[in-house]
């Protein structure tokens, strides 16, 4: 099976969670040939590249952050059909309406693939003054009405970037680049928004089936993303309506246009109901850790430090680390002998040093006795230091793991505690309760005195965390091990298959052999023989 792979700002690029997923999926189905279409959001990105495995045949990267002018210019008559386009795009953006932004993102799509990129023409006065337009007609969203030239202009600039995708050419077989998405058997897409565009197209003009996978969702990321302007010039609230009417009307296409979707919680699944996804589509399939990585760990007999409790994650204000220290006080009144270790895979400094200011205000530095130096009961660490030389060493310091968080999707590190054997206390926020399955306490979020007390209960009674924590880890090994997300994929990648492609020309899957496949230019229909030079005949 030939997949295409669609990414953005991840693999085979960036680390993280983002890009482990994508590596584990494809080491994982070596039976498969895979292309990835990379859509990369800087320079430094692209710089650290993972191995690839052999049967990654290809992979092709857009860069999103540098500029796109190719220099192509339309004729007037190119320069009318991209005007009608272009405004019934952003009549579905002002005024909230599917028909009419489909029919402009897909007609944008025709002109692209016949005369090329759309650079010029979408930073033109005609672009301007046909947003402008709709900004002002009946029916557009209030903020939206206010939006003055400078506005619009950034919004311009913004909508060109995010449609590049439709100039790219990925799209079909040529002779430079090989074969395209519109060769592919399935269109895999990692995200939404932006980065399904391309499987989309794919989809429109080629038929190939496309599945979006989402353990983020990319709309709602959007949203929070809006919300937290911390360090950065603030944006414009009719530009923040404009940006989030756009998210949306492609969430929904998305959603409504793909084969199959595979939200990576409930809590996604939630949101792709919301917009419009059905149920008969939709199939939650959990990401996939190295359960290897924390065996030793959870199937230890020591439990870790009785009278500890431990922190991992990044230490960012969405973590609320604040409530925890508050909660943390409350603890040691309860029980003074209580350490709190605080694990940072990553930092946002401000907040890091807020933390640590905090900390030094509630807990003054103990010592023992007259001549031990005191030391504070709670420690701000990195992961790889002599005393957590490893992530599965830093959740088994203590018996109990806690999460602090007031924004969560899928809790990576609430599931990695589980598969180190360890008893839980987590607020209840994005799909935490989903995960934790009645294996953990819950609480309330911006709750201190909530998580105090359910880390005490814990603390106080030791049997119960060690139940809790074995109780964890076998649920952890049921649900969220490499093997059930990689088989899940597998049947997923089969279905879509059997089911066979709609493709224009009617073609049946693997009725056309590889070796058949022969080069052409990717503007030329599927159908269209690939033409003869002079040089061929002479051949």
């Amino acid at each position: 099976m030939r997949i295409g792979l669609l990414t953005e700002g991840g693999y085979p690029y960036a680390t993280g969670e983002a890009r482990l997923w994508c590596d584990r999926l494809v080491r994982g189905l070596p039976q498969h040939e895979f292309e990835i279409y990379a859509l990369s959001r800087s320079a430094e990105q692209e710089r650290a590249r993972v191995p690839l495995p052999e049967h990654v045949t290809r992979v092709r990267t857009a860069p999103l952050w540098a500029p796109a002018d190719d220099g192509r210019t339309y004729s007037r008559r190119e320069r009318r059909r991209f005007v009608d386009c272009f405004k019934e795009l952003v009549q579905g953006i002002c005024a909230g309406e599917a028909q009419p932004f489909a029919a402009g993102l897909y007609g944008l799509a025709e002109l692209a693939r016949e005369q090329g990129g759309m650079y010029a023409a979408l930073r033109s006065e005609s672009a301007v003054r046909a947003l402008e337009s709709a900004c002002r007609a009946p029916g557009a969203a209030r903020t939206v009405q206010t939006a003055q030239v400078a506005d619009l202009l950034e919004f311009v600039d913004e909508l060109e970037v995010m449609l590049r995708p439709l100039s790219l050419d990925w799209y079909e077989e040529n002779a430079q680049a090989g074969g395209g998405l519109g060769e592919a058997d399935i269109c895999h897409a990692t995200a939404g928004g932006v980065a399904a565009l391309p499987g989309l197209l794919a989809k429109r003009f080629f038929g190939v089936p496309l599945l979006v996978t989402e353990y983020g969702v990319q709309l709602r990321a959007h949203y929070l993303a809006q919300l937290d302007t911390r360090g950065e010039q603030e944006t414009r609230p009719a530009v923040r309506a404009l940006l989030a009417a756009f998210h949306l009307r492609l969430a929904t296409e998305i959603y409504a246009r793909a084969d199959f979707l595979t939200p990576g919680n409930a809590h996604a699944r939630r949101w792709q109901e919301r917009c419009g996804a059905t149920r008969e589509r939709l199939r939650t399939v959990y990401p996939g850790m190295e359960a290897d990585r924390f065996a030793t760990v959870g199937e230890a007999a020591d439990c870790g430090d009785p009278d500890t409790l431990v922190w991992v994650g990044r230490a960012e204000p969405a973590k609320d680390l604040i409530a925890l220290l508050h909660a943390f006080a409350e603890v040691r009144r309860a029980a003074p002998g209580t350490r709190l270790r605080i694990f940072a895979t990553a930092v946002a400094p401000d907040y890091l040093a807020d933390c640590r200011s905090l900390a030094a205000q509630l807990f003054p530095d103990e010592a023992a006795d007259s001549v031990t130096v005191g030391e504070n009961p709670v420690t701000f660490e990195e992961i790889g230091g002599p005393d957590a030389p490893t992530t599965a060493e830093a959740y088994g310091a203590g018996r109990v793991v806690v999460l602090s968080s007031v924004i969560e999707g899928f809790p990576v590190t609430l599931a990695e505690a589980m598969l180190c054997g360890r008893a839980t206390v987590s607020t209840d926020v994005g799909a935490v309760c989903e995960v934790i399955g009645g294996t953990g306490l819950v609480v309330p979020p911006r709750n201190p005195r909530a998580l105090a007390e359910a880390c005490l209960s814990l603390l106080q009674d030791p049997e119960r965390a060690q139940r809790l924590g074995a109780a964890a880890r076998a649920r952890a090994l049921e649900l969220f091990t490499v093997e059930q997300n990689v088989a899940a994929f597998q049947e997923v990648y089969l279905r879509l298959l059997a089911k066979g492609s709609v493709r224009p020309d009617g073609e049946i899957p693997f009725a056309r052999p590889p070796e058949a496949r022969v080069p052409g230019h990717w503007t030329s229909p599927t159908w269209a023989p690939a033409p003869e030079s002079s040089s061929e005949a002479a051949v």
